[in-house]
């Protein structure tokens, strides 16, 4: 599965400490996870990514040594804005970032687990939506929500999602769900490590969009 271990996430260090440098690097190529999606109607939320991946780059390339870290980002940030904080530059960013990357998380999981429509099992809609509904959804407005049930329709069979993945080679589902595990299990960690960071600073915010 090419586009997924050919990025491959680091393994954290004991203190959790997600590395400025390497994240981006791996982060960088997450958006087009998205056109494995087939459909347009997720493009914002490629864009959004994208965007955010775009401003923590801006802030880290100021200062490489002083932003070794994801956390110390948010910690210089908190200090430089004040009460203006969180809700500001990269520390923002991030933020909405690892909910994208939640989405990801919980969608490949939930599919290399077996999780299917009993009814429908080439179908992937079940999975989309567990993963939208445990990390997007509960910060975005009905007219977003809207948008995304839209997106839902157009979702891709499994076979097809899989095939672009693979970036078009035919690999067997097996081999394909084993190398979805391998990506998860230091994407997985990354992402906690994230919200976790958030949830010490006290930097969530739950406003809707």
């Amino acid at each position: 599965m090419s586009l997924l271990l050919d990025n491959q996430f680091n393994d954290l260090p004991a203190d959790n400490a997600v590395d400025t440098k390497f994240f981006l690097k791996s982060v960088s190529h997450i958006p087009s996870f998205f056109d494995c999606l087939g459909s347009k109607v997720f493009s914002p939320i490629k864009s959004d990514i994208s965007g955010n991946i775009t401003t923590i780059h801006g802030v880290y390339i100021k200062d490489p040594e002083k932003y070794a870290t994801l956390q110390q980002i948010l910690e210089a940030e908190r200090e430089a804005h004040g009460a203006k904080w969180p809700n500001i530059g990269a520390t923002l960013a991030l933020m909405w970032l690892k909910r994208g990357l939640r989405f990801i998380q919980i969608l490949l999981k939930s599919l290399a687990d077996g999780e299917k429509d009993e009814n429908n099992p080439n179908l992937i809609r079940v999975n989309i939506t567990k993963a939208y509904d445990e990390s997007l959804k509960q910060y975005h407005g009905w007219i977003v929500q809207k948008v995304f049930k839209a997106a839902l329709i157009a979702a891709p069979y499994k076979s097809d999602f899989l095939k672009a993945l693979s970036k078009g080679e035919e690999v067997k589902e097996e081999d394909c769900w084993a190398n979805v595990r391998l990506f998860l299990a230091n994407f997985t960690p990354t992402v906690d490590a994230i919200y976790a960071m958030y949830t010490a600073l006290d930097a969530e915010l739950d406003y809707t969009v």
